[in-house]
């Protein structure tokens, strides 16, 4: 692949016609001339559909080959938009909602909420059927009963300034912000996690994180099919069979968040066998700090370099990368940057000499041009083509960037981002609780947990684990607070205000 290709169609061309391009544990791969012909067909079976280019295809599938090949084909000729299968009716009625969706596909004889949510607001389904005899990721689709006609009629891909791939991203405020990002923005972060890695055709990647997240899009799938290379998806991560695949894969690399990366060591000397025979030429690490001492012992036990990245989806993923070998790598940073040019900045935007702190910017060609039907973001976040990342760093005299904090209220948790207030509104709406105030405590593998301060209305009875039932039936369940507290009141700040950052520590949670 060339660094002028820029839409996915072209970029699928990377790889030679009889090669693997998808596969799963256990299964027939499927090669490159099947991929590209898979894609092709389901372009022209949206367009028999009325579905355009910049139209949003929402899709729910679970993790696997046909997750990642759905993905390819409705980006490569519509905007592709992934949904979490974990999510509640009420989030998928906002996001389907939120997004104007044309088309919903789910997988044939899958049980979701989202169908019914679909059929409510009128936005046609289409079921897809998988075929992995004839490859993995292999699938066509029926509408209304009936499989898509084949069209002899070419297929008509999306332009490079094309919308490609849309996701929700967590905002301070309670309303989730739509990111688009174009067929230019997702091949160019492609381009860069390629390049930072230097794959080629004859790497062989385990996918393990999810495929509806910018992480797993853009660095599992897509920046090693621009390399002409192999994707093997797993169903999904589960620490008790990674082994497992690992031994029958033979994967070259894999990319994960911190908490993959700690479970997978914690069953590594049950299956020494397997690690002896591994042939990970790297390993790599994205959507939250990887603490040093883990880096140090995942390069132990498995003999390969643990190139640490900073990713985020305004950015289509990756910002800054430590490098392979002979390049130094620093634990404890993100490495310099890895496609878009990186700055600190004081609040002026003023650029700051090494060793400050200040706000991480960003600008290049992977980068958003703006937030979706949101000025107000757009003109807090954008300036002169750069982006505020809203997280806090320094840049040392060799460029490597660290980050020191958020100066967002968004709660991390292991990579999954939380919007604080959309936790508080959904609890609010609980007939005993007077003030919520939702923040993130520290947790030793995720980094952060999700917690809440509560004050009941006066002479009403409630308990924490009633408050989580209720949340837990109206979010997914990464959202829902772990630990709950019922206080007389909630500290506030200097000024009277409820301040969420610092909230953990005053009450003991710190």
């Amino acid at each position: 692949m060339t660094d002028s290709v820029s839409t996915i169609a072209k970029l699928l061309e990377a790889g030679a016609g009889d090669h693997p391009a998808i596969s799963a544990p256990g299964g027939v791969s499927l090669t490159y001339d099947a991929l590209r012909s898979l894609v092709a067909a389901t372009v022209r079976s949206l367009r028999a559909r009325g579905i355009k280019p910049n139209d949003r295809v929402a899709y729910v599938l679970d993790n696997g080959p046909e997750a990642a090949t759905t993905f390819l084909s409705v980006a490569a000729g519509a905007t592709a938009a992934p949904l979490n299968p974990a999510y509640r009716a009420d989030e998928y009625e906002f996001y389907l909602t939120d997004l104007g969706a044309k088309l919903l596909i789910v997988a044939q004889g899958k049980d979701s909420p989202s169908v019914d949510v679909a059929t409510k607001l009128g936005v046609p389904i289409a079921r897809l059927v998988a075929h992995p005899e004839r490859g993995a990721g292999t699938f066509s689709l029926e509408f209304d009963g009936k499989r898509s006609a084949s069209s002899s009629a070419s297929a008509d891909f999306a332009n490079p300034d094309d919308v490609a791939l849309v996701l929700h991203t967590s905002g301070t405020t309670s309303r989730p912000k739509i990111v688009p990002l174009t067929q230019r923005n997702v091949c160019a972060s492609a381009r860069n996690v390629r390049q930072t890695l230097q794959l080629t055709p004859d790497d062989r990647n385990l996918s393990i994180m999810p495929l509806f997240h910018i992480h797993g899009l853009i660095a599992s799938l897509l920046a090693p099919l621009s390399a002409g290379a192999e994707v093997c998806c797993s169903p999904g991560f589960n620490a008790l069979k990674v082994f497992g695949w690992m031994a029958e894969v033979k994967p070259t690399w894999y990319t994960a968040v911190p908490t993959m990366h700690q479970a997978i060591l914690s069953r590594a000397s049950k299956n020494a066998d397997v690690v002896a025979g591994s042939r990970l030429r790297f390993i790599r690490s994205s959507s939250s700090a990887l603490p040093p001492t883990v880096i140090a012992e995942l390069e132990r036990v498995f003999r390969a370099p643990v190139v640490e990245a900073y990713g985020m989806t305004e950015a289509a993923h990756q910002m800054a990368s430590n490098p392979l070998p002979p390049r130094a790598r620093k634990p404890g940073t993100v490495g310099p940057n890895a496609g878009p040019e990186v700055r600190i900045v004081d609040d002026r935007w003023n650029t700051l000499p090494a060793g400050v702190t200040g706000e991480i910017v960003i600008r290049g060609e992977n980068v958003t041009r703006g937030y979706e039907n949101n000025p107000a973001a757009n003109e807090t976040a954008f300036f002169d083509g750069w982006f505020r990342t809203g997280d806090q760093g320094t840049m040392d005299a060799d460029g490597y960037v660290s980050i020191t904090g958020r100066l967002k209220e968004i709660i991390n948790r292991g990579g999954e981002k939380i919007s604080p207030r959309e936790v508080d509104e959904i609890i609010m709406e609980h007939p005993a609780v007077h003030q919520c105030v939702t923040f993130g405590m520290p947790h030793e593998m995720l980094g952060e947990e999700v917690a809440a301060a509560i004050v009941l209305k006066e002479g009403i009875a409630c308990d924490d684990r009633e408050l989580r039932q209720f949340a837990s039936v109206r979010l997914a369940d990464f959202k829902v607070p772990k630990k709950i507290l019922i206080l007389k009141e909630i500290p506030v700040g200097a000024t009277g205000k409820l301040q969420r950052i610092g909230l953990a520590q005053k009450l003991g949670l710190g």
